[in-house]
């Protein structure tokens, strides 16, 4: 997708207008309306298709291991790891600069409040396992799945806002095992 292509190269979702995905595919910006009705438009196909991508990581993450506490930490660092090789997609994907005013675009609330969904159904059903199997000690599943992809998020935020701090090499660890209330076992 050439608005992906303008994104990973620029890094800025600024640089994603229809006039320069049109020239990025090499059409007349007039033609791209048959496509996008506006720039909202093409921002909600490259977010979705961020997710599509990152949800196939989840699931490829989830089926490395047949224990739940490992499929937990294997798909938190799968997560951690798209947001690192994808800063600029990921910053567009949470950041929500781009996401307008729904009464001056073509997109609705449905849009915009599935982003994500399916990445969430992912990480809950993972702790959902964790917590049948007696390694998680969560009595709401919802609120803890939740709180656990804000800890990711903000631990991926902050990664790449402060490389030169020095993180301990087990903050992943830590982050997933607190907020996933995993137990000793």
């Amino acid at each position: 997708m050439a608005a992906v292509e303008l994104l990973d190269e620029t890094g800025d979702e600024g640089a994603i207008t229809l006039r320069s995905v049109a020239r990025q595919v090499g059409i007349a910006a007039p033609s791209i309306y048959r496509h996008f009705p506006d720039q909202p438009a093409i921002m909600l196909a490259v977010v979705q298709n961020d997710f599509a991508e990152l949800n196939v990581r989840l699931r490829a993450a989830i089926n490395t291991a047949d224990d739940p506490r490992q499929r937990l930490f294997a798909i938190c660092y799968d997560y951690l790891e798209f947001a690192q090789a994808h800063p600029g997609r990921y910053r567009t994907m949470f950041g929500g600069l781009w996401m307008p005013d729904l009464d001056e675009s073509s997109l609705t609330e449905n849009d915009l409040s599935t982003l994500g969904q399916v990445s969430m159904q992912l990480l809950t059903g993972v702790l959902k396992d964790c917590v049948t199997a007696g390694y998680a000690t969560s009595n709401d599943l919802a609120a803890d799945t939740v709180a656990l992809w804000l800890g990711l998020h903000g631990l991926a935020h902050q990664r790449a806002a402060s490389p030169a701090f020095r993180w301990p090499p087990d903050i992943a660890e830590r982050v997933v095992t607190s907020l996933a209330h995993l137990a000793d076992k």
